[in-house]
């Protein structure tokens, strides 16, 4: 986690998706795998010598790339003003954007293609990281199933907002957040 932090001292832009995954990993990943084992793994899973449960690890670094991913997405607006961009380097060309025009809020045909192409990416890891919840001790899989569910729902707001996150922040309204609680509350119970 520390890594991740002096990554942020000094580096500003990168290359490809394989940088961005290794800052995601350290800033976000690690907090998934040390809130894992404060949550617990159901001993349900544990108890029987024929108890073939996979690495819960996987689950939760998952989980936390695809809630820092959200993030960077949610904050490129601010994030340029800092002078920063975490989108890939690669991926702005793959989609014939520019870093000038990032840093000037330019919204076109290629902007939306090149975010729709990053909440792409941010819900595959989210998906990545949905079998892992049934692992955990069971009076934890509500809160992360909630959390799981309100921060993927940052990314239905970016496109809500036709990807405009230059001149507006992505957020869940609280109507949507009352209601998620309760249907987490049921996922939480029957996956």
């Amino acid at each position: 986690m520390i890594d991740g932090q002096r990554m942020d001292l000094n580096k500003f832009r990168y290359k490809d998706f394989d940088e961005l995954k290794l800052y995601c990993y350290r800033v976000a990943g690690t907090v998934g795998l040390m809130t894992q084992n404060v949550m617990g793994i159901d001993s349900a899973y544990t108890s029987a010598p024929w108890s073939a449960m996979p690495d819960p690890s996987e689950a939760a670094i998952a989980l936390g790339i695809a809630n820092q991913l959200t993030n960077i997405l949610r904050d490129v607006g601010e994030d340029r003003q800092r002078g920063r961009i975490y989108i890939p380097q690669a991926d702005i060309d793959k989609f014939n954007y520019s870093e000038e025009e990032l840093l000037k809020g330019k919204i076109n045909k290629q902007w939306k293609s090149l975010m729709n192409f990053q909440l792409t990416r941010a819900r595959e890891w989210f998906q990545k990281s949905e079998d892992g919840i049934k692992w955990l001790s069971s009076d934890a899989r509500w809160p992360v199933w909630t959390s799981l569910r309100l921060y993927r729902g940052i990314l239905d707001s970016i496109e809500r907002l036709d990807y405009d996150v230059f001149n507006n922040r992505a957020f869940v309204k609280n109507s949507v957040k009352a209601l998620e609680i309760p249907i987490s509350f049921l996922i939480s119970r029957i996956k």
